[in-house]
């Protein structure tokens, strides 16, 4: 007898088949009527257990949570809500659920509560919609990047250096704490540590991916990165996912092009198979926003925001020519802005952001050649002297989703920037050896993974779009 999912008996619906299911229990109605699911949608498959052919203890077994194998025919379903279901003829209880005790049960959860049940909250449907989704995304991906003519590159995870300069990294030590090696002059001795060096988990893996791509043409991460900002917003984690792809012989222009390229067809890939999670997910959000007043909801549902996206071309603004839009614009001058724009050179919030994506352009948004000196040394400096071929891509409701740049390919200028921010250059003699050796222009952009799928899935939080989140004062799971 061949097993399915039920995902694929909703689907084939092999009617008058004798079939087999796996699943856990989301009710059990009426001592009757079980709801099966095992994750592969958001859809519950109905079985009928007849009391009268089964044994009453092995009934008591069955209670939301409990892990079943049901046997039966599949045939169309008399009662509504379903089109089939399956007479079972046997059920196998692989595993029980104490309902005194097991905490998902059907009724509706908080967030913040489910989040204390990170392990179990990939049960409820909210959940395993999202995973769902995330799961579509990262391989959407992948596939874009290796029908492009991209290398999967996997940069290294411990690293001697700060590619953001922020600092804010997470040591790699094994020193002992209790009794910690010292230079003469009181500082950490870090000639003892592993690595001979001090070393910190990564905050981002472009430099490596650049001179991968000074090799391979063009690379891509993605993997895991890490910052240790003490932030507790619901926009900051402090491991998250990155996609950083890197081209050489791309100007700023082609990486723009790139990246709007890119963006649409993942997010095409998930409206084309991710539809019955998305029609839940926008449903669940409507439901949320309706206890929202008016001025606080979202003016486009979750699926129309999905194809604003990927049916609309970029408006591709200068840094410049924003600063003038929101200085003259009515928040401004209202003081309606949290962060009023007074004067150029002003770093954007995510209120500017979304002003320029929502309200003026209606359309997304990619704004390039901000000013040097709110940006990373890393960038191409324009012949202006104060401004660099940045470039951030801005979504309605999220702001900001992507940010990247040409790279500066000139080694005098690079050695001028680094010397400026009072960056070591001996730790950064290899990255400086790729504008000795055959430099070129080249280009790429980073994109947080999770809040791409904030976006597509619709949720507030970040930390219920990554499986086990972490922050600060919370590393649990």
């Amino acid at each position: 007898m061949k097993s399915y999912s039920v995902k694929e008996l909703l689907t084939k619906q092999p009617i008058g088949e004798s079939v087999e299911v796996n699943g856990w229990v989301k009710t059990f109605r009426s001592n009757r009527f079980v709801a099966l699911n095992d994750g592969s949608t958001i859809h519950n498959l109905q079985c009928v257990v007849d009391f009268e052919n089964f044994d009453e203890e092995l009934l008591k077994q069955i209670s939301t949570g409990a892990a079943l194998k049901v046997t039966g025919t599949l045939v169309e379903s008399q009662g509504r809500g379903q089109s089939v279901e399956i007479q079972a003829t046997d059920v196998f209880v692989h595993g029980t659920a104490d309902p005194e005790t097991y905490p998902i049960q059907p009724k509706k959860h908080s967030l913040e509560f489910l989040r204390e049940k990170a392990h179990l909250r990939v049960r409820t449907n909210t959940f395993s919609a999202v995973m769902r989704v995330r799961s579509a995304l990262a391989f959407a991906v992948h596939q874009y990047f290796q029908q492009n003519g991209f290398y999967y590159m996997h940069p290294p995870i411990i690293t001697g250096s700060d590619a953001e300069g922020a600092g804010e990294m997470f040591r790699v030590s094994t020193l002992d704490p209790q009794n910690t090696p010292l230079t003469e002059d009181g500082a950490v001795d870090y000639s003892q540590d592993f690595f001979g060096k001090e070393t910190n988990l990564t905050v981002s893996g472009q430099l490596e991916a650049e001179t991968y791509a000074m090799g391979l043409g063009k690379v891509y991460t993605f993997g895991p990165t890490f910052r240790a900002e003490n932030s507790n917003t619901s926009r900051h984690l402090a491991e998250f996912w990155m996609i950083e792809p890197e081209m050489a012989f791309y100007d700023l222009d082609a990486n723009m092009d790139l990246a709007e390229d890119f963006i649409q067809s993942i997010l095409k890939y998930v409206l084309e198979n991710c539809k019955d999670d998305l029609e839940f997910l926008e449903k669940r959000l409507l439901d949320e926003e309706k206890s929202k007043p008016q001025n606080e909801r979202s003016e486009m549902a979750l699926i129309e925001k999905l194809k604003f996206i990927v049916d609309n071309n970029f408006k591709r603004v200068s840094y410049t020519e924003a600063i003038d839009i929101l200085r003259n614009s009515k928040p401004n001058k209202k003081k309606k802005f949290q962060f009023p724009i007074n004067e150029w050179g002003a770093d954007l919030q995510s209120e500017h952001e979304r002003y320029l994506v929502e309200k003026h352009f209606k359309c997304p948004v990619i704004l390039f050649d901000y000013p040097a000196n709110i940006k990373a040394f890393y960038m191409r400096l324009n012949e202006d002297g104060k401004t660099v071929r940045a470039m951030d891509v801005l979504f309605p409701g999220i702001g900001e989703i992507v940010g990247g740049s040409q790279r500066e390919e000139r080694l005098e200028v690079l050695q001028q920037k680094i010397k400026a921010l009072d960056i070591d250059e001996k730790e950064l003699w290899w990255y400086l050896d790729l504008r000795r050796f055959g430099t070129a222009v080249h280009s790429g952009f980073g994109l947080g993974f999770e809040r791409m799928v904030q976006f597509a899935t619709g949720m507030g939080n970040i930390r219920d779009v990554i499986p086990y989140p972490r922050f600060p004062q919370n590393a649990e799971f």
